[in-house]
């Protein structure tokens, strides 16, 4: 079905250019490349998904909040993006006020896993462990700021640990020594996880959302860990710059909802440990909000900056 001629969004047939704030291969570049052909099928027009790494993702966002209004850019991110609102005090812009939420796309589920040798196996061993040794124990992320670190802050803070934090440039290099017994736990996206834990290298002591996960059901959430309500659950979606119609983004929204809901779509996603799911934009934009006030709390509280 084509859509060239009947919706605000088509924009006279122009490019549609979908920004990606971090590197290919990442959950979102994923997203964008799933979602984006059949997005520009649905609309009659070529998609570009456009990689603006850098900065923790304020470098590709800020390009969509400087883009005209019509529907010819559109930002593909994560919960990073109000993250940085507290992380980033200084920022030329706000992620959270200068961005027109389109839709959710989808959830991802972080775990909480520790190296095989340390012996732990259930969050309640890490909390003992911890509060007899503060300070002691260690834990990697791929940076400061990303959701992987304020994920193990908010733990700490839930469980009145002391836990210190070891930043790496990326994920791979994290898992690498955390495997190698360098680190002693972290925060992983569950399909990052996965083949270790199944392999047993690497101990799943909890995993950080309201519920289990059917990948691995028989890891407890951290909640029935005893280890608080600690849910860190990162949610993927679209927006639009500032300024653009009501309807051009109410007309994106519904065909995003058609394509989140495709089997094919579902199947992509959920091989990547993500579970589709749509929104009206007045709902993400909700969820949007109370999860920048959510995550700035944290940041206070913890004393965190990344400037």
């Amino acid at each position: 079905m084509v859509l060239a001629q009947q919706g605000p969004a088509a924009a006279d047939g122009q490019p549609l250019r979908l920004i990606v704030p971090f590197t290919p291969g990442t959950g979102i570049d994923l997203i964008a490349r799933t979602v984006g052909p059949k997005l520009g099928q649905r609309l009659g027009r070529p998609v570009v998904v456009d990689n603006r790494a850098g900065a923790s993702g304020n470098i590709g966002t800020e390009a969509v909040v400087r883009s005209a209004p019509n529907g010819s850019t559109l930002l593909v991110s994560v919960n990073t993006l109000v993250m940085n609102r507290s992380l980033y005090p200084k920022l030329a812009f706000d992620p959270v006020k200068d961005l027109v939420p389109v839709s959710l796309t989808s959830w991802g589920q972080l775990l909480l896993v520790a190296g095989s040798s340390s012996g732990w196996r259930t969050a309640g061993d890490l909390i003992a462990a911890a509060k007899a040794r503060p300070g002691k124990i260690n834990y990697a992320s791929p940076g400061v700021g990303t959701p992987h670190h304020l994920a193990m802050e908010l733990f700490k803070a839930t469980n009145g640990v002391f836990l210190t934090h070891i930043p790496y440039r990326g994920t791979a290099q994290a898992v690498t020594d955390l495997l190698g017994g360098q680190v002693d736990l972290m925060f992983l996206p569950i399909h990052v996880a996965l083949p270790h834990v199944k392999s047993g290298r690497l101990a799943a002591l909890g995993i950080g959302s309201d519920k289990r996960h059917p990948l691995l059901p028989q890891v407890p959430t951290l909640a029935e860990a005893r280890a608080g309500n600690v849910n860190v659950a990162m949610w993927y979606g679209v927006f639009a710059p500032p300024g653009t119609p009501a309807d051009m983004v109410a007309h994106l929204n519904r065909e995003l909802k058609d394509i989140l809901a495709l089997p094919e779509v579902r199947t992509a996603f959920e091989t990547q440990g993500m579970d589709p799911a749509s929104s009206s934009p007045e709902e993400f934009h909700r969820l949007v909000e109370q999860d920048a006030e959510r995550w700035a709390r944290v940041i206070k509280a913890q004393g965190i900056t990344a400037e």
